[in-house]
């Protein structure tokens, strides 16, 4: 009985696992390929750009989107349940801005559809994109997006990077390495080998009918994920335009890291919870092709969680054999660890090296064992609303 159980556990890691190392070295060794994009007139468009309270950022987010705009495309702010100057500062800056006010019902997913009900009854578009009000929009990546749109018919997910910044002391290297690992580099190997990826909540555009029938009004605190398995259940999965780029900088104050970090990572972890059983089941009975891909994604826990599970199955299975269990076990756990640390080192030479320097190695421990309080208050206290997080100067 204890044999069986280790296997199982050993198993069920090799899933996440080996999905990782595979879009690593896909990532790293795959070229990634020039696009077929749509010619001709480039299709209408729409940028909806929620805000909640982001008067410190919102001009510098409208000033990386106007230039890109062609005649008669239109960048709406969504100004929601804003107690500070946001709308101000956004009509200033030459957007369309609509003032939601709701206290009961509180979060990104209900501004987004909001701004999706106002395109629908005041001329919709061909293409909506959605940007945060904290982002960069790299010039020509607007282009790229509608165009790719145009091209598929399906959803497109710009590369969305979240930077350091110059000054940072909250953040360390390895967290922002470990989001570049979750949001751009393992995406890109699934695109490299033709999958769909999930969309990150900025840089993303859909074709209008899609954006139109999309259940987004929802307090879900990732409703991105949610939105990419909705569309994928309608046969039109997203996919990724590496070449688009949008950008963002992780928050300086503790208090606004804190609240990012749990809201991501109790969002992932519910979302395994509440929507890979289904997806499965799905998948069983041959219902939404091109499923599995995306399972197999959203099953790859957060990387210091999965750290730690790894190390777990070492100890137990280690324990097994000592008292004498098979051996096996133990052998596919080591081996298990020995791909994670190499698809990881793989990552870090080819994309981390001027995020995280070889100095910082020694602080992996104090950064996976760190958030342990994070995943045990999944456990007993998960954040289930959105919260926005604060910014440098809040």
């Amino acid at each position: 009985m204890v044999d069986v159980l280790l296997y199982a556990f050993v198993l069920l890691l090799a899933i996440p696992v080996g999905t990782m190392v595979v879009s690593i070295v896909a990532a790293v060794f795959v070229p990634t390929r020039l696009l077929p994009l749509s010619t001709g007139p480039r299709p209408s468009l729409a940028v909806l750009v929620p805000a909640h309270d982001e008067a410190l950022v919102i001009a510098a987010t409208l000033d990386t989107i106007r230039p890109q705009l062609a005649a008669g495309d239109r960048v709406v702010v969504i100004a929601d349940n804003c107690s500070d100057d946001t709308a101000a500062i956004a009509r200033a800056a030459g957007a369309e801005v609509l003032e939601r006010h709701d206290t009961l019902r509180r979060g990104k997913g209900y501004a987004l559809d909001h701004g999706v009900r106002f395109l629908e009854s005041h001329q919709p578009p061909e293409v909506v994109v959605f940007v945060d009000a904290d982002c960069n929009v790299t010039p020509g990546t607007l282009d790229l997006l509608v165009r790719r749109c145009r091209y598929t018919g399906r959803p497109v997910q710009a590369t969305y990077d979240m930077l350091l910044g110059t000054d940072n002391p909250t953040v360390p290297p390895i967290s922002a390495f470990a989001w570049k690992l979750r949001a751009v580099i393992c995406p890109l190997g699934m695109h490299h080998l033709g999958c769909a990826t999930f969309l990150m909540g900025s840089g993303m555009a859909l074709p209008w009918p899609l954006a139109r029938d999309l259940p987004l009004a929802s307090g879900q605190i990732v409703e991105d994920m949610q939105m990419t398995l909705d569309l994928a259940r309608r046969g039109a999965p997203p996919v990724m335009c590496p070449q688009a780029r949008v950008t963002s900088e992780f928050p300086v104050s503790r208090a606004g890291a804190t609240s990012q970090r749990t809201r991501w990572e109790h969002g992932h972890l519910g979302m395994i919870v509440s929507q890979a059983p289904r997806l499965l089941s799905e998948i069983s009975r041959g219902v939404g092709a091109g499923l599995l891909p995306l399972t197999l994604d959203l099953c790859v826990p957060p990387k210091a969680l999965l750290v730690m599970l790894l190390l777990s199955s070492v100890l137990l299975s280690g324990l097994g054999a000592a008292i004498g269990a098979s051996s096996g076990p133990f052998i596919v756990s080591l081996l298990l660890v020995g791909l994670f640390l190499g698809s990881v080192w793989l990552a870090w030479a080819r994309f981390g090296r001027d995020i995280v320097p070889p100095s910082e190695a020694f602080r992996v421990a104090k950064y996976v064992f760190a958030k342990i309080p994070l995943y045990l208050r999944f456990l007993v206290r998960r954040q289930v609303e959105w919260v926005r997080s604060k910014r440098d100067a809040d």
